[in-house]
């Protein structure tokens, strides 16, 4: 009895009060979003609001049953769950149904599992337990490798469904090999990858190419006297030949053409208002016309008219921004950013080398999630489609989360065992 109430007492309870904030906006703002004036209660089984309510109730008490377990639990069976998520990841490939040109939902009677929303904590567990192990040091290439195949893995599988913004989301985890001593050459490597495809798809790949010789020359001249650095130039003049073709290959012959369609429209190739960019306008008129305090609830036009598709899901977030205005907007990005600093405290203040891995885990699968579904929404970045954490319509998205938050809280509130 006592380690339960030291359990209950030791928990970080700013965590789960900021985490209850975020699923009762999300709550309130799904049922302004399917808002029917002649079926008004909030309360409605039938409804997508009503159901999510049943899903935060059933998440908050997935997570206390998070905390009754044992910390060495979760170590034990990381590969269990990594393996039960690969197989489901599988399965739902032979017997998914496909909504949306996505085969990613396994059907269970009236409710749909997705596979990969559970693959993210099974894989920041898994890889936690790796590079937690004995004498692995992420500076070697073995264990690079064997950290890729981890991530790599699950992403491969999802992206045959296909859903790319499930899978970029994996992507993320690359933070958490950063702060475990990976050189920060291969964050520069990152950010040179994402100038170069921005700069491939709007120009003629050989004019791109022509502009990293020149750079290349530049940096030779002024770099010849070292072996080294003409090493690593060289290494970067070759990645980025190989990876300018690959990104012209990739986005001609493998991108199908809504995919394609929607990078034009963000990088500006394309103007398309009433076709393809369609989500994204309305999206941002929603949001502003919000204003500073918003429109009031259940009186945004955008939202109560339909003119945003996906409005209680992918795009939660114009419901907020059209009813709720600006305050509305910064209080949940606010309440993000609390979540997310608090996470990386906590994580930096575990003894045990699982626990602080896995916490690096959880706050990259967090930021990259909120960053892109706030940043498509807005114009920012290309429509992928990813949930809002806590806040978007959906059971495994929710549950998922949860489950990824509040092992991080289990391994906090005995943060002075050994796991």
């Amino acid at each position: 009895m006592n380690n339960q109430r030291s359990l209950f007492f030791n928990v970080d309870w700013f965590i789960i009060l900021t985490y209850l904030t975020l699923c009762i906006i999300g709550w309130f703002n799904i049922h302004a979003a399917v808002y029917d004036p002649m079926n008004p209660s909030i309360i409605d089984l039938d409804t997508n609001y009503g159901k999510q309510l049943i899903f935060i109730i059933s998440a908050f008490i997935i997570g206390f049953a998070i905390l009754l377990f044992d910390n060495k639990f979760f170590n034990t069976f990381s590969p269990v769950f990594y393996g039960i998520t690969i197989l489901l990841l599988i399965l739902v490939l032979i017997i998914g149904r496909n909504v949306g040109g996505n085969q990613a939902w396994i059907p269970i009677g009236s409710f749909r599992l997705q596979p990969s929303e559970f693959a993210k904590f099974a894989t920041c567990l898994l890889l936690a337990r790796y590079l937690s192990s004995g004498t692995i040091k992420v500076q070697e290439f073995r264990t690079q490798i064997t950290a890729a195949f981890i991530i790599l893995l699950p992403t491969a599988l999802i992206l045959l469904q296909p859903d790319a913004g499930s899978a970029l989301t994996f992507s993320s985890l690359i933070l958490v090999l950063y702060r475990e001593g990976l050189s920060g050459y291969f964050l520069v490597i990152e950010g040179l990858s994402i100038v170069l495809f921005v700069l491939t798809v709007l120009y003629n790949k050989y004019v791109v190419l022509v502009g990293v010789i020149a750079l290349t020359g530049t940096l030779i001249y002024f770099y010849r006297k070292s072996r080294k650095s003409l090493t690593i130039i060289g290494s970067g003049f070759l990645f980025s030949v190989l990876f300018i073709f690959s990104v012209d290959f990739a986005y001609n012959k493998i991108l199908k053409p809504h995919q394609k369609n929607r990078i034009d429209v963000i990088l500006g190739k394309v103007n398309d208002p009433r076709g393809i960019g369609y989500n994204l306008n309305q999206s941002k008129i929603a949001i502003g016309s919000g204003g500073l305090w918003g429109k009031g609830y259940l009186q945004g036009t955008q939202t109560k008219y339909d003119f945003v598709p996906e409005q209680s899901t992918d795009f939660i977030f114009c419901t907020v921004g059209e009813e709720w205005g600006f305050a509305g907007c910064f209080l949940v990005i606010s309440l993000y950013l609390f979540l997310l600093i608090r996470i990386v405290n906590i994580a930096e203040r575990q003894r045990s080398s699982f626990a602080r891995i896995y916490g690096y885990g959880v706050a990259s699968i967090l930021f990259f999630h909120v960053f892109i579904n706030i940043g498509m929404t807005i114009g920012l970045i290309p429509v992928i489609g990813i949930p809002l954490p806590f806040l978007s319509y959906g059971g495994s998205s929710l549950w998922s989360f949860t489950i990824l938050l509040f092992i991080l809280l289990k391994f906090d509130s005995n943060r002075m065992g050994i796991i």
